[in-house]
């Protein structure tokens, strides 16, 4: 879904900007005005891109949490659970006091997909404890 919504976005605010042209109200558009028009639609065409960044990694040592911005790996004792909270739009890691990353790889939204990378994450975890 990212990928068609970004060249949408790139070809919509190019062909504007190829567009702007004197209009009658007496507005003058120059080429920089046209340029900038296509580069907001590359902006936002590489915001909607950085959608498409979130991975989860998870091996006997650990999980690797890449979200929009950052990555960040986790050895398994550091982990005190995997949970995905009623009402949130992701899963998220378990930290000692009190605190937690979002795992934005596993989104609500998957359905099916979502409840097996849930359970095969947790088969993993408890495979990394018993270890």
């Amino acid at each position: 879904m990212a990928i068609p919504l970004a060249v949408l976005f790139v070809v919509v605010f190019a062909v504007v900007g190829t567009l702007l042209t004197n209009s009658p109200t007496g507005v003058i558009f120059s080429v920089s005005d046209q340029i900038a028009m296509a580069m907001i639609g590359v902006l936002l065409a590489a915001g909607v891109m950085l959608l498409t960044r979130p991975r989860l990694r998870a091996d006997a040592e650990g999980l690797e949490v890449r979200n929009i911005i950052g990555t960040h790996r986790y050895s398994w004792p550091l982990v005190q659970a995997v949970s995905f909270p009623d009402g949130s739009a992701w899963a998220r890691l378990e930290l000692p006091e009190d605190e937690y990353v979002p795992i934005m790889a596993i989104q609500a939204a998957d359905g099916e997909q979502a409840i097996k990378a849930m359970r095969d994450l947790r088969e993993l975890r408890r495979q990394a404890q018993d270890a």
